[in-house]
């Protein structure tokens, strides 16, 4: 009999929180805290979407500056090979002018070696002339030969 009364007692209290609407409240606070649950739900998935568009865009400009630096990379290759190849050209041409120069030399030296060897060559003539012009012609007649020769001999080797 104890089961009974306590099955009346459990409906009556049932009853009475019916009566003083407890369901609804209960129901509310439940329907409450689901719309709270489905707000977060949705800042989450705007959250979600917000950092999805700027991992988006941070990937782009990622992107864009590997591109740059790999277009950086490549002018500064470009310029470092213009570069060397002027550096080249410009020592080409400094060889060039270096070796040009020193041909110039040379030859100017030979000239002058050839010029000496030739005056070198009339003076020693013009003595060995003169030495046997003396023995053989003397007085006025042998210096008049030994001038006329002289001449001859400086017009032929210049």
């Amino acid at each position: 009999m104890d089961t009974f009364w306590v099955g009346v007692s459990f409906f009556i209290f049932l009853g009475i929180l019916t009566y003083f609407g407890v369901p609804k409240a209960i129901i509310a606070a439940l329907d409450g805290r689901g719309e709270k649950v489905a707000q977060e739900l949705a800042e989450a998935r705007r959250l979600r979407l917000e950092a999805e568009k700027l991992l988006a865009e941070y990937e782009a400009k990622r992107k864009a500056a590997e591109t740059e630096a790999a277009s950086i990379i490549a002018a500064a290759g470009e310029e470092a090979q213009r570069l060397a190849a002027e550096a080249e050209a410009k020592l080409n041409d400094f060889v060039t002018r270096r070796t040009k120069s020193a041909q110039e030399k040379i030859a100017q030296a030979e000239s002058q070696a050839e010029a000496d060897v030739r005056a070198a060559a009339a003076e020693a003539a013009t003595k060995a002339a003169e030495i046997i012009i003396r023995a053989q012609v003397g007085g006025k007649a042998g210096d008049a030969l030994f001038a006329t020769g002289l001449d001859e001999v400086k017009a032929k080797l210049n």
